[in-house]
């Protein structure tokens, strides 16, 4: 059985992130979403929250969505995962990616990373880009699923 792992914040989840993992699984048996706690950044939701949201978008047997804390390649090693599936929407990213890729082998030399070019219709959103959505009382339809939209709008209540 072929398992990659995608980390990330997912705050929120998008329909970009539904779509990554909904292609990742016509090539993997099974994904592991790791909803990250990165120190550095104030989420809109608890990674308990950002969790839930996941869980509820997916429903499919074959995605298992955990958070975690730490290094991304401590918890693939940890659950003896080797890929690590993310998503190159800008050349920036490729720049922050390549970084990341390559001082991730050199921690766990047998994680490789698989990187997915985002479909047309998501290529420029972003978390950041409907959280600013949110704020501002914009339609989020075009973004996320509904109960996402729901979370969102208690947490950012229309002015």
């Amino acid at each position: 059985m072929t398992t990659a792992l995608y980390p990330g914040s997912f705050d929120p989840v998008t329909f970009g992130h539904i779509d990554l993992i909904r292609r990742a699984l016509e090539i993997f048996d099974q994904v592991v979403v790791a909803v990250g706690e990165n120190p550095s950044k104030s989420p809109v939701f608890t990674a308990a929250e950002r969790v839930a949201l996941i869980r509820q978008a997916v429903q499919k047997p074959e995605v298992e969505v955990v958070d975690y804390q730490g290094l991304t390649v401590h918890f693939a090693r940890d659950r003896g995962i080797h890929t690590v599936i993310r998503c190159l929407r800008t050349a920036g990213e490729y720049e922050t990616e390549l970084g990341w890729a390559s001082a991730s082998r050199r921690l766990l030399p047998d994680l490789e990373a698989v990187y997915f070019l985002p479909s047309p219709e998501f290529a420029h959103l972003s978390s950041t880009v409907v959280r600013e959505i949110a704020q501002f009382g914009g339609d989020l339809s075009p973004f996320v699923p509904p109960h996402v939209q729901s979370a969102l709008e208690e947490k950012f209540p229309p002015r």
